[in-house]
């Protein structure tokens, strides 16, 4: 269900929570694509709440337009919201949303999401970040990896290229990547154009084993 979250500098926004199921082992933030707080990201919170965990999925693009869903196939409409977007009032939505939760938390992110899960590492007080083809990667070169970071990468990904991830790595021997015979969106099952089941299914054991490792 969603419930309204507010932010350090008054902005409120909705913010879809799944409780966890049997014992709580921690929080997960889960951070969008360019296009919402889709179902298929609520699917994704399902299936980490099985494992115990409660989730958070902040609606980021409330900022430029409330209560935005836009289709798979309107990508030019969530990258003009994205593009809109604040840095630095995003993350304080992020922060809000971690908050809410209570620690210890980890962040997650798909796409946009991705990078944006790789900034909380950076900047906040969470217990690890994971990136799932994060987008945007050298804009957050320009802060230490602070928090434990893993990544989930399509080796045909135009979006991170070899070169990108050779520069990430260099900056961040810290950041944990995985390699994928894929594409960008290749966990997103609503899109079977991008998805590839064996990758998204191996790159969410290892996201299962990494949350485990530092949610405890």
């Amino acid at each position: 269900m969603f419930k309204t979250v507010t932010a350090t500098d008054g902005h409120s926004f909705a913010c879809w929570m799944e409780p966890a199921q049997g014992v709580r082992r921690g929080g997960l933030v889960i951070l969008q694509e360019i296009f919402g707080v889709t179902d298929q990201l609520k699917g994704v919170a399902r299936q980490y709440a099985a494992q115990g965990i409660e989730v958070a999925i902040p609606a980021l693009f409330d900022r430029q337009e409330r209560d935005a869903v836009i289709p798979f196939d309107q990508g030019a409409r969530g990258r003009a919201l994205m593009l809109a977007s604040d840095l630095e009032a995003t993350m304080r939505d992020v922060a809000a949303a971690v908050a809410a939760l209570g620690g210890p938390v980890a962040v997650m992110g798909f796409c946009w999401g991705g990078g944006l899960a790789l900034r909380a590492a950076q900047v906040l007080d969470i217990a690890c970040g994971v990136s799932f083809y994060g987008t945007s990667l050298p804009r957050y070169l320009d802060k230490p990896l602070v928090k434990p970071m893993q990544g989930h990468f399509g080796l045909s990904d135009d979006h991170t290229p070899p070169e990108v991830l050779a520069q990430v790595r260099a900056a961040m021997p810290g950041f944990g990547m995985h390699l994928y015979e894929a594409g960008h969106a290749f966990a997103n099952d609503a899109r079977p154009a991008s998805y590839v089941a064996g990758a998204a299914e191996l790159a969410h054991e290892r996201t299962a084993a990494f949350l485990a490792q530092h949610l405890g």
